[in-house]
């Protein structure tokens, strides 16, 4: 056995050469291979010993993690609204577990996330549902945001979530409802709906800040509304008022005189 300052290098019944080092956390740990040659083990050893000094070594076994259970517990531990919580259970269930759940952590590769992507965006392939494009971003930021987290807890060096621009939502613009059909509508829909439809129209409203509209809130004489609520529908049928979805969801908007219901 030869003797060195960092570690140590040894031949094998086989003829093989095996190296061992001491790990940052005491304990004595081999090289993962064995290698063909003498100063190919200790070639391995100096770059040990750097990564050691760099502060970039993790414990072989951190990543021996199921992705299904740490992501499991991300979305526990993360403070969400309600209806967020409810979207990510979604996209782990039907979108990343099935793939990633039993795969350890430091086993997922930046070749596996590209194969996965392009699996479900992949129209050609007969699927049991299709995944549209803006799903198939959602559930790439969710796992950029995992695997993210796990690089922080030392699990992993870095993530395999590398993929430019996989995270965007490119959604289509959504077509604006012409006069005539509003018009329409508000004669034939109950009068206590015709509010909902000229605020959604005039004010640019979301369904849910019209949904958590109260009385108070809606300012006749100046035709204006304070969005302050936004009420969302629970998978199980539940109705739940919170906060808007960003801080600027919180505003005050004024509408045409003409529009103004009464």
């Amino acid at each position: 056995m030869s003797k060195r300052r960092f570690g140590r290098v040894r031949r094998l019944p086989s003829g093989r050469w095996q190296a061992r080092y001491p790990g940052p956390d005491g304990a004595d740990r081999p090289a993962p291979q064995t290698f063909g040659s003498k100063s190919d083990a200790e070639v391995w050893l100096a770059l040990k010993e750097a990564e050691i000094k760099r502060g970039d070594w993790l414990a072989p076994e951190a990543g021996k993690v199921r992705f299904g259970d740490y992501a499991t517990s991300w979305v526990n531990d993360e403070v969400l609204k309600p209806r967020t919580a409810e979207l990510y259970q979604g996209l782990l269930k039907n979108h990343l577990a099935p793939t990633f759940g039993n795969v350890d952590l430091g086993d997922i590769h930046e070749a596996d996330i590209r194969r996965w992507r392009k699996e479900r965006l992949d129209t050609g392939r007969r699927q049991a549902r299709p995944f549209g494009p803006v799903t198939v971003a959602k559930a790439y930021r969710m796992l950029h945001a995992i695997m993210n987290t796990a690089v922080e807890d030392g699990l992993i060096r870095r993530s395999p979530c590398r993929i430019k621009g996989a995270g965007q939502e490119h959604s289509q613009e959504r077509p604006v409802i012409p006069v005539s059909t509003l018009l329409r509508l508000l004669d034939e829909v109950p009068p206590r709906y015709r509010a909902l439809l000229l605020l959604a129209t005039f004010a640019n409203m979301r369904f849910g800040e019209l949904a958590g509209l109260r009385r108070g809130q809606l300012d006749l004489e100046a035709c204006a509304v304070r969005v302050a609520v936004s009420t969302a529908e629970l998978g199980d049928g539940r109705l739940i008022d919170d906060d808007p979805k960003s801080a600027a969801g919180r505003r005050t908007v004024a509408f045409p005189g003409r529009s103004c219901p009464s």
